[in-house]
């Protein structure tokens, strides 16, 4: 987003352009200026708070609403109704106890391992109020990769929930070998060792703590850690600042949101979504958030009409669930005006739209750990944002050309690479600047070197490579094509293949595995394949598999079809091919080795039949 320094730097040639434009303005100019005013001015607003001593951040945003407006709901949980002031009392209360009876002093990382729930929002604040820094660990990780995301944020202190109890248990002898104290915020422990903390919470004083707690705390201070599928496998935190958290707090205001609206999420709150838009977004305007557990198409609208729901979150598997529901009479009955999120087909889009009534839909599109994005303001179905010729000197980025079967940007003989031309799919790389910077992933500046571009358009310049492949067409609107490298995108959750495949190479009959995405008609994403080669002397059990599935991956990341080979095709470099087996997919009249799918009633890996896969396609499974 645009600061100070660059917004007088080109103010002039931004002000020649528009003195031009107004005698002849092309289509969509207006559009086009309007939002790059509301940016500018939302852009400018965060820095300015930041800009002060001491800064003024987004916890000092929702004090303000404390004071102003007490009374009024910030959370709707269940049946239960908890006001900016309760959250702040509750929030007081858990700080002084993580201060007293924790031992927290600024700065140490806190991971959080909770689902949806009123804890996670004052669990959050009360960290804020500490001025350390949270994880946010996916509840869907176990064993190794939830040990290393505690690693990766540097965090000693992990804070869960008894829901949790069973993937806490089965990592907490190496957890506390690595020196990390484990808490439940609940009434009771079921847990030997693990102490409950809430008695102590609510015993505590509901006064809040001097300033002094916060008093080192600046624009670049880190202010959470959010967790991303990489391909290294293993959970990447993406490191968020305070002025990060504010600046993307503010998109919910930039999408159309309201301070009197009421937002209603069902998406996770350890993803950037739900924490930095959805929560964020609900405190940065004064707004009341209607938090569900776990999302439910069959209770999703009768939940909008019993809070009175103004704005939905999304992203595009959710939409779809709900198209796929049974039509009602009530359909259209609900007060929902807004819908915003991410990954939206242009087809459900329309369905959506046609069956729920005239609902504004803001899709937008960034990265967790990027520097820049894209907000689709205009409404054209399908794209995720407009190449504005306003924005775009503050936020530089390309779509370059990219080598999918190489796996890395196709370079000229400069060795610079290469800018696609209007309608051909390319590389969005996003310059790094003092405007867009970069900060990486907390603890591993190797991962964070490998999401840097350098050399792009001229030498010396450095990129953020954002790993998706995108188009603009020739109006200037801006598609999402697909995902490149080792990483897919299925059930709203990134799914890094080489987890899976590091997973699966220790089933005693499986030689060597390749793990890729699949398109399945009518879903949306890619779903999980692996082609194999087994040991020799061994055949396939597919009942055997399936149970090492479920219990070693989470259930979006364990394959839906295997593919038997006899050997597994790589490149000169040693890379596995995976283009040649996602163009194949798996039809088993196009394929002659053998194929299975995971069939969750009969619990095992099923041999894919032709009759099999049509039912696939004709969506008779819910995959």
């Amino acid at each position: 987003m645009p600061g100070w320094a660059a917004l007088a730097a080109v103010a002039s040639v931004v002000a020649a352009v528009v003195w031009l434009l107004l005698l002849l303005p092309p289509p969509y100019f207006w559009l086009d200026l309007v939002a790059f005013v509301q940016l500018t001015a939302a852009s400018l607003r965060c820095r300015r708070r930041l800009s002060r001593r001491p800064p003024v951040t987004l916890l000092d945003v929702f004090r303000g609403h404390v004071r102003r407006r007490p009374h009024h709901p910030l959370l709707l949980f269940r049946h239960e109704v908890f006001t900016y002031q309760d959250v702040d009392r509750r929030s007081n209360q858990a700080a002084r106890t993580f201060w007293e009876r924790l031992e927290l002093r600024r700065g140490q990382p806190v991971a959080v391992f909770l689902a949806n729930g009123p804890s996670y929002v004052w669990a959050w604040l009360a960290l804020a109020k500490l001025g350390c820094p949270m994880a946010c660990v996916n509840v869907h990780v176990r064993g190794a990769a939830l040990r290393h995301a505690l690693r990766a944020a540097q965090a000693t202190v992990l804070l869960s929930d008894p829901e949790l109890q069973e993937a806490l248990e089965d990592v907490l002898p190496a957890l506390q070998s690595d020196g990390v104290r484990v808490f439940y915020l609940s009434s009771r422990s079921p847990t030997p060792g693990v102490e409950a903390l809430l008695p102590a919470i609510l015993e505590a004083s509901e006064e809040a703590l001097p300033s002094h707690h916060r008093a080192h705390v600046t624009p670049d201070s880190r202010a959470a850690f959010i967790y991303t599928s990489g391909t290294t496998g293993l959970p990447k935190a993406a490191v968020i600042t305070e002025t990060k958290l504010l600046l993307v707090a503010s998109m919910a205001e930039l999408c159309g949101v309201r301070a009197g609206d009421v937002v209603y999420t069902a998406l996770p709150l350890y993803h950037a979504a739900a924490l930095l838009i959805g929560l964020g977004g609900c405190i940065h305007l004064g707004a009341t958030m209607v938090l569900r557990a776990k999302f439910s198409a069959s209770q999703f609208w009768d939940d909008c009409r019993f809070y009175k729901v103004s704005v939905i979150q999304y992203v595009g598997e959710l939409l779809r669930y709900l198209c796929n529901t049974p039509k009602r009479a009530d359909d259209r009955e609900h007060g929902v005006r807004l819908a915003l999120g991410n990954g939206l087909r242009a087809e459900v889009w329309r369905e959506f739209l046609q069956r729920f009534g005239a609902i504004t839909i803001r899709e937008f599109y960034g990265a967790t750990e990027g520097n820049a994005g894209f907000i689709n303001y205009s409404g054209r179905v399908g794209a995720i944002g407009r190449d504005n010729v306003f924005l775009k000197p503050f936020a530089p980025f390309e779509l370059i050309k990219y080598n999918v079967e190489e796996d890395e940007p196709q370079r000229d003989q400069r060795g610079l690479c290469i800018k696609v031309q209007p309608g051909e799919t390319g590389l969005l790389v996003v310059k790094i600047t003092q405007n867009t910077p970069f900060h990486g992933y907390a603890g591993d500046s190797e991962k964070t070197e490998k999401k840097i571009l350098r050399d792009v358009l001229v030498r010396g310049d450095s990129y953020f490579n954002s790993g998706d492949l995108l188009r603009i067409d020739h109006e200037r609107f801006i598609y999402f094509q697909d995902r490149v490298g080792d990483t897919f995108r299925w059930k709203g959750e990134n799914v890094a293949t080489t987890e899976v495949e590091a997973a699966l190479a220790m089933v005693d009959f499986i030689q060597e595995v390749n793990v890729y995405g699949v398109a399945v008609p009518g879903c949306e994403g890619k779903c999980g394949m692996a082609a194999v080669r087994l040991r020799p002397g061994t055949t396939f059990q597919g009942k055997k598999l399936f149970a090492f599935t479920q219990e070693m991956l989470p259930g979006y990341a364990a394959p839906r079809f295997i593919r038997i080979q006899d050997a597994l095709e790589i490149t000169g470099t040693f890379k596995q091919l995976k283009v040649k087996l996602v163009r194949e997919g798996f039809d088993p009249k196009a394929i002659s080795d053998p194929l299975f799918f995971r069939h969750d009633s009969q619990k095992s890996y099923v041999p894919l039949d032709s009759d099999l896969h049509q039912a696939i396609l004709d969506m008779k499974f819910n995959l």
